[in-house]
């Protein structure tokens, strides 16, 4: 993991954002439907890219110390406004397929174990943030 991921304006459109993360460089960008170029994936994007990919990592890394006979991971996610109680939350959804000969145990552990990928563990808990202007 990079120590600082650092995002700017690229000038190239109304939203367009360019992100360094160490030696990779992506896009980020809204979709046209609110006036961004879709060049890139929006920032809600990124937040389910990191979730699948954290999650789909932490599954590979059980199951290889464990031995289990997981030959394949996949991730779909979404994410929606739901109401709770009359106020509006963030719901995001997961399906994980789990590809191998794989008993009702082992499958059942691993769905356990994708509610520990540290991504999730961060996003499904309270954080805190701190912000400052730069001099």
């Amino acid at each position: 993991m990079s120590d600082v991921v650092i995002v700017a304006e690229n000038g190239q459109g109304r939203y367009q954002q360019e992100i360094h993360v160490g030696r990779h460089r992506l896009i980020a960008d809204e979709p046209t439907s609110v006036g961004g170029a879709d060049a890139g994936p929006a920032p809600f994007d990124f937040v389910l890219a990191g979730l699948g990919a954290c999650t789909s990592m932490t599954l590979r890394m059980y199951a290889e110390r464990k031995g289990l006979p997981l030959t394949g991971i996949h991730v779909a996610l979404s994410h929606s406004k739901i109401e709770v109680d009359g106020s509006s939350r963030d719901q995001i959804r997961r399906v994980i397929t789990l590809e191998g000969t794989l008993s009702g145990e082992e499958r059942k552990r691993l769905l356990e174990i994708a509610g520990k990928c540290p991504v999730h563990r961060a996003l499904s808990q309270s954080m805190t943030f701190e912000s400052t202007l730069a001099e």
